[in-house]
């Protein structure tokens, strides 16, 4: 026998790889194929139904109702300041003393010309009677009758002259000590006991500053509207939509920066007449209890928060439930077949996670608040429900009656009540019944 060439070689190794490749094509054709993939799970729960109010925020400071600057009103040397430093004085407690010798001495002297007077008086008077009993048998003329009469009526004011100058006198005495005008926290003593000191009781004179006095209970938190808002109450006013805060007390609430919230309740009293035309803005002024230890002090930084509108009843639902396109702001409905619907939504105001919607949804539609990504619209999804607390929506001061006493402004179109969903086994939903009674 002889050898093979090597063309015969190669023709035999080709044929063996294409025998080898037909093989596993076969197999694979023979393979089972790949499972379908399975609907996305998806988060769904129903709008929230329930009474608001949109609050606008502002910073504002502090500031004590009543502030007085204690300046003593005579002139003289202090002998001492009776009150600590900082602490709490009520009206009428004696903070400084004043050397009141000179002005004792002044009084002293005053009564001795009212004495002096009333001894003058008696005289003319009992000169003027005689001369009175005289006149009729003529022992005393017309002329001289007169002039004990004119004598008797100099020597009355005289007198009344003299009774003021006691009455001045005395004043200085009694201001030699001077007492707090109101009651509230003092500051230091400006001025130590030794020291003299200018007294005056004019506007504009140099009297010396002694201490301050600013009250306590209640104080004021002052805030700067910019003119923007300003002009937006006014239409919300004119429109019956919110009340406006010079017609009644409306509540207005306050934190400190160091607080949760805004913890203190309070009215606002005050809204200036004119806009700073330097600023644009509007000041307004709102009161807040300050009891005992009295935490809230004259100076500090406050937030305030007031109503941006009345009260009224909106569907609330989770801010990552919605989604934008563009400029258009939508939610992802399943309906009862597990298909999912796009609405275009119109939104109302912000109120923490969650987002007031007044066009777009109702109270039985099941919105995709998790798995937004997941979802598109005609796509079948396997719907989870869950259930939103209404008391999830952080309000100020829910049930506050200052709160409660502004005005309902509108209210949505009544809602129908929830019926039991008629979704098919493979999109049937899991968890609680949705509750939908308006809070």
């Amino acid at each position: 026998m002889r050898d093979r060439s090597p063309r015969f070689k190669a023709q035999a190794l080709y044929s063996v790889i294409l025998l080898t490749t037909a093989t596993l094509t076969g197999g694979c054709k023979k393979s089972q194929a790949a499972p379908a993939q399975q609907p996305p799970t998806v988060t769904v729960a129903r709008p929230v139904q329930r009474e608001v109010v949109e609050w606008d925020e502002y910073t504002g400071f502090l500031e004590a109702a009543e502030k007085v600057e204690v300046r003593a009103r005579v002139s003289g040397y202090m002998t001492a300041a009776t009150f600590e430093e900082g602490g709490m004085v009520k009206q009428g407690d004696v903070l400084f003393v004043i050397d009141d010798r000179p002005f004792k001495a002044e009084l002293n002297a005053a009564k001795a010309e009212v004495a002096k007077g009333e001894a003058q008086v008696a005289y003319a008077a009992n000169e003027f009677k005689r001369l009175e009993q005289l006149r009729p048998g003529g022992g005393a003329s017309e002329l001289e009758l007169e002039n004990a009469r004119q004598r008797l009526r100099e020597a009355e004011a005289d007198v009344a002259a003299a009774q003021a100058r006691v009455d001045s006198a005395q004043l200085n005495v009694d201001w030699c000590r001077v007492t707090a005008e109101i009651s509230g926290r003092v500051s230091r003593k400006y001025v130590t006991p030794g020291n003299l000191i200018n007294g005056g009781g004019g506007a504009g004179g140099n009297a010396t500053l002694l201490t301050t006095i600013t009250s306590m209970d209640p104080i004021y938190g002052y805030i700067d509207v910019d003119e923007q808002s300003v002009l937006k109450y006014q239409r919300l006013s004119q429109e019956k939509k919110r009340v406006s805060a010079r017609d009644m007390q409306i509540p207005v609430f306050m934190g400190l920066s160091s607080e949760e919230g805004f913890p203190h309740e309070g009215y606002v009293d005050f809204v200036d007449n004119v806009i700073n035309p330097e600023t644009g803005t509007l000041r307004g002024r709102g009161v807040f209890a300050n009891p005992f230890p009295h935490y809230l002090t004259s100076g500090l930084f406050a937030r305030v928060r007031l109503p941006g509108s009345g009260r009224y009843t909106t569907l609330l639902i989770p801010e990552a439930a919605i989604g934008t396109d563009q400029d258009q702001r939508f939610s992802l409905v399943v309906k009862d077949d597990g298909s999912v619907e796009r609405r275009a939504l119109k939104l109302g105001a912000q109120f923490g996670r969650f987002r007031g919607v007044e066009e777009g949804l109702s109270l039985e539609d099941r919105v995709i608040i998790n798995g937004l990504q997941r979802a598109r619209p005609g796509a079948t999804v396997n719907a989870q429900e869950q259930q939103i607390e209404p008391s999830e929506v952080a309000l100020t001061a829910p049930g506050s009656a200052a709160t409660q006493a502004l005005p309902a402004t509108r209210r949505l179109p009544a809602t129908r009540s929830v019926r039991p969903s008629t979704a098919p086994a493979a999109a049937a939903t899991t968890g609680p019944a949705r509750i939908g009674a308006a809070q």
